[in-house]
């Protein structure tokens, strides 16, 4: 397989770059002071090649070739059979935790499901089914580009801590699957883990990470913070005092984005090789932080393929939307409650990429009402799917006027968040 040229990154705002040989590039090197990382946005520079997998089930050896971390082992010098041997064990150290470790997911279209929203023959929904991936969601594809990266730059001796006792902890803002995705992976190496949680963080989750030996700190809103989420606020205070960003964040740690992409090669793959006809006209993705909708397109834009993305949070908390209104980004002042928690993120911290991605396919930013969350999850368990209602809120947006599908389209959905309890 041809490699794609991968020069590093450069930032989408003041146009700094970082060489790919360079580790632990978590932010742009002229990011200011953390809370301000709206104002940087890190994106990888690469040469456009045909997008090809290799046939290896695992989407990290398949698409090896276009991962910006194997790009990084190869310019200092790992042979192919020393970058796939890092992948490989660390991939096995995850199965032995998590039970499976990193394959292709489902994609496939939900017939039954594409007949009760209205669509014909030609057209339907295709869900890319992330329930059964390692911890239950796409949260573990992001994480374990930054695993992969960390522990090549400890065989390469370019890690500064002496020794695997040495290593400073991982960090992580997360009550729910990117919580549970860290936890696992940081496990499956045996490397330690602070996992910053909310007060009202669900007492089921927080046992879960407490048997994967996470060390979870409770975070309560302080009168002194600054606008946000206080769990953000103390995992940032913990990587200015040597934590390692272990984030799904792209502002907070850049290469989540890389191993994020995998999804969308999965799905554009999949619909040339397999599916006959056109290829999708929409995309619709549910947003918290924002990096499932940044890097997934990210990763479908090497494929030459480009629905137009459709952006879908819910009216609880939708500060992208409004921030797509308004020119600016700002913490949503007053957070409400929705069954699909887990995309209530004060700030979708990977806006400058959405954002970017949308302008570019002509997609919308729909802010989808509860009734419709809920509807949507109703649908989503017909299919046989134990998604979440957060995993499954992208399939609000077509209950919506602004989402409303015509018969002919194809739309394509991420499941993702297994229901736990």
């Amino acid at each position: 397989m041809e490699r794609p040229l991968i020069a590093g990154w450069q930032c989408a705002v003041c146009g700094a770059t970082t060489d790919i040989t360079e580790p632990f590039t978590w932010r742009c090197p002229n990011a200011g002071p953390a809370g301000h990382e709206g104002d940087h946005a890190p994106q990888l520079v690469q040469s456009i090649s045909p997008l090809r997998s290799n046939g290896d089930p695992n989407p990290f050896l398949g698409f090896r070739a276009y991962l910006a971390v194997d790009s990084f082992m190869a310019a200092h010098g790992l042979t192919d059979a020393a970058r796939i041997a890092v992948i490989s064990e660390l991939d096995a150290a995850v199965a032995a935790v998590a039970g499976t470790g990193f394959v292709t997911t489902p994609f496939e279209r939900a017939d039954a499901l594409s007949t009760e929203l209205g669509f014909d023959l030609d057209g339907g929904v295709w869900i890319k089914d992330e329930t059964a991936n390692v911890a239950g969601s796409h949260k573990a594809r992001h994480l374990f580009g930054i695993l992969v990266h960390l522990r090549a730059a400890e065989q390469l001796g370019l890690a500064p801590w002496a020794t695997v006792s040495d290593r400073p902890p991982l960090a992580i803002a997360s009550c729910g699957n990117a919580a549970l995705a860290a936890a696992t992976l940081a496990a499956a190496v045996q490397w330690p883990i602070h996992v910053f949680v909310p007060v009202a963080a669900n007492p089921a989750v927080i046992a879960m990470l407490h048997g994967l030996r996470a060390t979870v700190v409770e975070c309560p809103r302080s009168a002194s913070d600054p606008p946000g989420d206080p769990c953000v606020h103390r995992f940032r205070e913990a990587v200015a005092g040597g934590a390692i960003p272990f984030s799904v964040q792209g502002t907070e740690n850049a290469w989540c984005l890389d191993g994020g992409r995998t999804i969308g090669w999965e799905m554009a793959r999949h619909m040339e090789e397999l599916v006959e006809g056109p290829p999708f006209d929409r995309l619709f993705v549910q947003v918290g932080g924002g990096a499932l909708a940044s890097s997934l397109s990210a990763g479908f834009r090497m494929s030459g393929i480009t629905p137009r993305l459709h952006t879908v949070q819910t009216e609880a908390c939708a500060p992208l939307a409004r921030a797509w209104r308004d020119k600016e980004m700002r913490a949503w002042e007053h957070v409400g409650t929705s069954a699909a928690d887990g995309i209530l993120d004060d700030e979708t911290y990977d806006w400058l990429g959405v954002f970017d991605v949308v302008r570019r396919s002509g997609g919308r930013m729909i802010v989808a009402p509860e009734e419709a969350i809920l509807r949507a999850n109703e649908l989503a368990r017909t299919t046989g799917i134990p998604v979440s209602t957060t995993g499954s809120a992208g399939l609000a947006a077509l209950l919506t006027p602004a989402g409303t599908p015509t018969p002919g389209e194809r739309v394509g959905i991420v499941f993702s968040g297994v229901e736990r309890f």
